[in-house]
């Protein structure tokens, strides 16, 4: 049937007090951000409610959108008619012949927000139930307390809307609600899935990925901004920041014990990420390290690299072994693009056997042998920042690139 409007309803907003304003306005937003492709829809971001005016969008592609924008708890197709219950009975009878081919249990639930309506809220659970009962005695029997099937009926102002489905929506709050991280994004599975974990608690996420040619290749380029862009659909866009790196690991492992080569790179990528977040108002950094989970990720290792700022550094998947980060990332479809097998700056020159316990002391000492303001300096000077949007197809702008890919 054709609906005219997609009923959304809130998550955790309802429990933010004073604030709820604010989240309710910023989940308009992005929900408009998201189906910005469709012009003839409208959203109109209430109190109680949010609701997409279709105006004849195809509403299976709407919804898809829908799906993904965080701050969303689940949300109903419904069809507008007349306040008339003639129109109301027609209607639900439509959408009980579509969609029921078995014998089900059923419900009506009524909430009358027009309260000069005529029919109060329980004859009209009770007449329409009677109607759908007369016109499918072998389809449809009376639960209201666990129905197969629950037809609602909001009777507002400007109409009466009837809904029958509910479908699940991503949770979480809405982006930008918790302020912007500096997501410090490899090619690898984990910190795809540590963007997503943070956007998910409201984090607008900008992705900082160091590439250091001719180390790595254009393709790892690439597939970063192609992981992004699987990303991008839960906030309508993202920043991403490339910065360049290899100046710093060919001095880094020229002059740095080979030991020490992986806590010196990486506090060196912090002091970047964290010269980043000052210039772009950010307020915490966010990667993908896992507790123990490889040899470096050890609360040592954290502590000597961490040495470098004061900011906060966040590691949503710091105790999520890699069976539950991949099934994260099969989830939300970065897997494929993350195991493919282009190597990051993480990768290149790591040591075979880098120290696990690394002293900050050390580490601080060896530093002494690098103009680390001057390394810097030069680093951020050839930064470059790109706005990624959900459905850019990487594969084809950049056909010489994953010439392999395909």
């Amino acid at each position: 049937m054709q609906y005219t409007e997609i009923m959304v309803r809130y998550g955790e907003l309802s429990t933010k007090g004073h604030n709820k304003k604010s989240f309710i306005d910023r989940l308009g937003d992005n929900v408009r951000h998201a189906l910005h492709q469709f012009d003839q829809v409208k959203v109109h971001a209430q109190q109680d409610r949010l609701h997409v005016e279709l105006n004849g969008a195809n509403y299976d592609d709407v919804m898809a959108r829908l799906k993904d924008v965080f701050g969303i708890q689940n949300f109903s197709p419904s069809i507008k008619v007349e306040k008339d219950f003639a129109a109301v009975a027609k209607a639900a009878e439509e959408m009980v012949a579509e969609q029921v081919n078995h014998p089900v249990t059923f419900k009506i639930e009524t909430k009358r927000a027009d309260h000069k309506f005529p029919i109060d809220t329980f004859e009209m659970n009770d007449r329409l139930g009677g109607d759908l009962l007369s016109k499918f005695p072998d389809k449809l029997t009376v639960d209201v307390h666990h129905p197969d099937l629950t037809i609602r009926v909001e009777v507002r102002l400007n109409g009466i809307y009837l809904s029958s489905e509910t479908i699940k929506g991503a949770g979480g709050l809405p982006v930008g609600t918790a302020g912007k991280g500096m997501m410090m994004l490899s090619g690898g599975i984990d910190s795809p899935v540590a963007a997503y974990l943070g956007m998910k608690r409201g984090v607008s996420m900008e992705m900082v990925h160091f590439f250091s040619p001719p180390y790595t290749s254009p393709q790892a380029l690439a597939k970063a901004k192609q992981l992004t862009e699987k990303l991008a659909k839960y906030c309508g866009s993202i920043k991403f920041i490339q910065v360049p790196f290899t100046e710093i690991q060919e001095t880094v492992k020229e002059k740095v014990p080979e030991g020490y080569l992986m806590t010196i790179q990486r506090r060196m990528m912090l002091r970047l990420a964290t010269a980043l977040m000052e210039k772009r108002h950010g307020l915490a950094i966010f990667n993908g390290e896992s507790l123990g989970q490889v040899a470096s990720q050890t609360m040592e290792s954290m502590l000597a690299i961490e040495d470098v700022t004061n900011y906060p550094v966040l590691r949503p998947v710091l105790s999520y072994d890699k069976t539950e980060i991949i099934k994260i990332a099969e989830d939300i479809d970065t897997y494929d693009l993350s195991i493919l097998p282009y190597e990051d700056c993480c990768t290149v020159f790591t040591p075979p056997s880098p120290k696990t316990k690394p002293s900050v002391k050390k580490a601080r000492l060896y530093e002494k042998h690098l103009d680390i303001g001057g390394l810097i300096q030069r680093s951020l000077d050839g930064v470059k920042v790109t706005n990624i949007h959900p459905g850019e197809d990487f594969l084809n702008q950049n056909e010489d690139v994953f010439a392999e890919l395909l």
